[in-house]
Formats: structure tokens, C-alpha cells, sequence
């Protein structure tokens, strides 16, 4: 799978994130790179429980 590397140079995860900014670096990451490995099993876990399905 292709990496974009432009994208990563431009939206960082922030340091110390919070769970609200990781769910929304993760959904933006979906739009824009093929994803490898999924979103990590709690931040699943956690949108689900938001109401947030996949």
C-alpha cells in the first residue's frame, strides 16, 4: 500500500493527544491514505460506544 507522505508532513498526531483528537487524526487518516493496520482496537472501542460506527 502507498504511503502518503505528504499527507503525514502536514497533519501530525499531536503530542499528548486527547481521545477526541486521536478519533478525528484517525477518521482524516482514513479519507486520505490507504490505512495498513486499522484504527486501534480502543479508539474502536471508544467510537463505538460514541455512536460512531465504521
Amino acid at each position: 500500500m502507498k504511503l502518503n507522505s505528504e499527507w503525514y508532513l502536514t497533519n501530525k498526531m499531536p503530542k499528548n493527544a486527547t481521545i477526541d483528537q486521536r478519533i478525528a487524526w484517525h477518521l482524516e487518516h482514513l479519507k486520505n491514505c490507504q490505512y495498513r493496520t486499522g484504527i486501534p482496537k480502543k479508539l474502536k472501542e471508544e467510537m463505538r460506544k460514541r455512536g460512531m460506527e465504521l
